[in-house]
């Protein structure tokens, strides 16, 4: 399957890198968008051991969406009940970059609208409760190519589960990661931060120094 990382702008080849030290072959395709391929396991790992990405994605589908009607059809015709459980809930995110659909809001409805009638019609039923877990769906419409994925994060991975409240004007701990990631750092080196704030790039260079996976004490 493919498999997109998103991450902040700028930090997509420090994203390549933590990749490969996976083991996972992979490579920019926008702006903090990166791609590789793999199965189950490799979307476990990722969330579980990649520092410096925001969310890690499963692609669904990419077509040519220059009008509603062809975003709904194109959207209706993923086999959706793959991927969403009868029950479950499925909030739609979306953007728009240099398309002719430039309404977000429209964007996400004409997509809602095409998932519940591509599950009602495959499950049988009338309605969707949604009150089951969620499964979040984006779009992302780029020069009028439609892009669906399935969020398979969650949380932000920002959210490592050690601190339980944020502070005011906190460093987001992706980003602290990888600052010393692109350091000249190394963990039989000292690190020293000497206006640490709230100590967050600090107690991520440890969990480097440790080998701690950032995503081992937070929930998915």
């Amino acid at each position: 399957m493919d498999i997109l990382v998103a991450t902040a702008f700028g930090l997509e080849s420090v994203v390549v890198r933590e990749l490969d030290a996976l083991g996972y072959a992979s490579k920019p395709i926008s702006t903090g968008r990166v791609l590789l391929t793999g199965d189950e396991r490799a979307v476990a790992r990722t969330n579980v051991w990649l520092r410096a990405a925001d969310r890690v994605l499963v692609r669904v589908a990419t077509f040519g969406a220059p009008d509603f009607e062809a975003l709904f059809e194109g959207v209706k015709a993923i086999a959706w009940e793959e991927w969403i459980p009868r029950d479950f809930a499925f909030p739609v995110a979306g953007r728009s970059v240099k398309s002719q659909l430039s309404s977000v809001p429209a964007v996400q409805r004409t997509v809602k609208k095409a998932i519940v009638d591509r599950l009602m019609r495959a499950h049988r039923v009338h309605a969707l409760p949604e009150s089951g877990p969620t499964v979040p769906v984006e779009v992302s419409l780029l020069d009028d190519v439609a892009t669906l994925t399935v969020d398979t994060s969650g949380a932000g991975l920002h959210k490592r589960g050690y601190r339980p409240t944020v502070g005011e004007a906190a460093m987001k701990e992706t980003l602290a990661a990888a600052l010393v990631l692109l350091s000249t750092w190394r963990p039989n080196r000292p690190f020293v931060d000497p206006f640490c704030g709230t100590g967050t790039i600090a107690i991520e260079a440890a969990m480097i120094g440790r080998q701690m996976a950032p995503g081992l004490r937070r929930e998915f």
